[in-house]
C-alpha cells in the first residue's frame, strides 16, 4: 500500500482518487473548497463534479495542503494548467522528502510557452523530487468514476518510476501503458484540445461527420508536425497520448473543449461560453500558445491558425472554414508524419 496525495478535488482528481482507493492505497485528496471537502468526508460524494459517482469511504479529503503532502511519497497534481506553477511553488515550500510528482493536466503556459513538467522542474527543488511524470490519455473522469474501461499513459524519463506508477494505478478497469517520451505526451495532451475545440465548432456549424473526420485527421498531422519539431518522438502521436486522446476529446459531449467549440459554432461569443462553462477550457489557452510556437518554429498549422482567428481576432467561423477549404491543393503523403527513430515504446 502506497501513501498518495492527490492535489485537486475536481472531476479528474476525484476520479483518480477513486482508482487509487480501489487499489487499496492510502489516498489523501486536497481541495480548496471547504464544502466540497466536507461532502467527500461525510457523504462520500463530490456532487459538484461527479454527481453520479459514490466514492470509496477510504478516500479522505483536506483543505490543508501541508497535511495533504506530509509523509506522502507520491503526489499527483490534478489541477488546471494555469495552477501548475503556483501549486508547484507552494509544494516546494512544503515537501520535506523527495517525492515522485505526477501531473495530470494538459496545457502550455501562454507567456513562457513551457510544458507543464518544465514548470514543475523550475519551481520544485531537485532535492525535493525523485522524478516528474505525466499521466495523460483518452480519459473522461465521468466514465472513470463509474469504473468504465479506460486506458491511459504514464510518461516519465525514468521508466523505473513509470513502472511504479503503472503498478499503483492498474486494475481490471484501468489499464496503464508506459512511455518515456514526456515531450510528446505533453504536447499531444495539450494540442489535441485545440482540434477538439475546432471539432465542436464544425458540429455547431452543422457541417457533419465528413468534415469532422477530415478535421481530426488533418489535426493530428499538424499536432505531430509541431511536436516533432519541438523534440517529441513521432510515434507518441499515433498512440493514446495523440490519436487516442484526440478521438475521445473531439467526439464526446463530456468534453469541455468540444462543448465550448460547439457553442461558438452556434454563434455564441467566447467570453459568454467561458462564463457559462464553470470549468477550465484548456483548448483556448493552448491555441494561443501553439499559434505563437508554430510561428516561432516555422511550422504550418492551418487549423490552429483558423481557430486562433475565431477566438482572438473576432473572425467568422464559417469564413475561416472556407479559407481552409480553399487552401492550395496538396499531395497527402507529402505531409504524413513518419515513425522513424525514437525509443521503443514499452507495452
Amino acid at each position: 500500500m502506497a501513501k498518495v496525495a492527490v492535489i485537486g478535488a475536481g472531476s479528474w482528481g476525484t476520479a483518480l482518487s477513486l482508482v487509487l482507493a480501489d487499489n487499496g492505497h492510502d489516498v489523501l485528496l486536497y481541495g480548496r473548497e471547504e464544502e466540497h471537502v466536507h461532502e467527500i468526508n461525510t457523504d462520500h460524494t463530490n456532487s459538484t463534479y461527479l454527481k453520479d459517482a459514490p466514492l470509496p469511504t477510504s478516500i479522505r479529503a483536506t483543505t490543508d495542503l501541508a497535511e495533504a503532502v506530509a509523509g506522502r511519497s507520491i503526489v499527483f497534481l490534478v489541477v488546471p494548467s494555469s495552477a501548475i506553477r503556483p501549486v508547484s511553488r507552494e509544494l516546494n515550500a512544503l515537501l520535506t522528502e523527495p517525492a515522485v510528482l505526477v501531473h495530470a493536466a494538459k496545457g502550455i503556459e501562454p507567456k513562457t510557452h513551457k510544458r507543464l513538467s518544465e514548470i514543475i522542474a523550475e519551481e520544485i527543488d531537485p532535492a525535493k523530487r525523485r522524478a516528474i511524470g505525466v499521466l495523460t490519455g483518452p480519459t473522461h473522469a465521468e466514465e472513470v468514476a463509474v469504473r468504465k474501461l479506460t486506458t491511459i499513459t504514464i510518461a516519465c524519463e525514468d521508466l523505473n518510476v513509470a513502472d511504479e506508477i503503472q503498478e499503483l494505478l492498474t486494475n481490471d478497469q484501468f489499464r496503464v501503458y508506459l512511455n518515456s517520451d514526456v515531450i510528446g505526451a505533453e504536447y499531444g495532451g495539450a494540442l489535441k484540445n485545440i482540434i477538439a475545440l475546432a471539432a465542436g465548432m464544425t458540429d455547431g456549424l452543422g457541417y457533419g461527420d465528413n468534415a469532422k473526420a477530415a478535421l481530426m485527421t488533418r489535426g493530428i498531422v499538424e499536432i505531430a508536425r509541431l511536436g516533432v519539431k519541438l523534440g517529441a518522438n513521432p510515434a507518441s502521436f499515433s498512440g493514446l497520448t495523440g490519436i487516442g486522446d484526440l478521438i475521445v476529446t473531439a467526439t464526446s459531449q463530456h468534453s469541455r473543449n468540444w462543448r465550448a467549440g460547439n457553442a461558438i459554432g452556434r454563434g455564441e461569443k467566447l467570453e459568454d461560453v467561458l462564463g457559462h462553462m464553470g470549468m477550465v477550457v484548456e483548448g483556448v489557452r493552448a491555441c494561443e500558445a501553439a499559434h505563437t510556437l508554430a510561428r516561432e518554429a516555422g511550422v504550418e498549422m492551418p487549423i490552429t491558425e483558423a481557430l486562433y482567428n475565431v477566438l482572438f481576432e473576432g473572425k467568422s467561423p464559417h469564413d475561416e472554414v472556407q479559407k481552409l477549404m480553399r487552401r492550395p491543393q496538396k499531395h497527402e503523403m507529402e505531409e504524413v508524419f513518419h515513425f522513424e527513430g525514437g525509443e521503443e515504446q514499452r507495452d
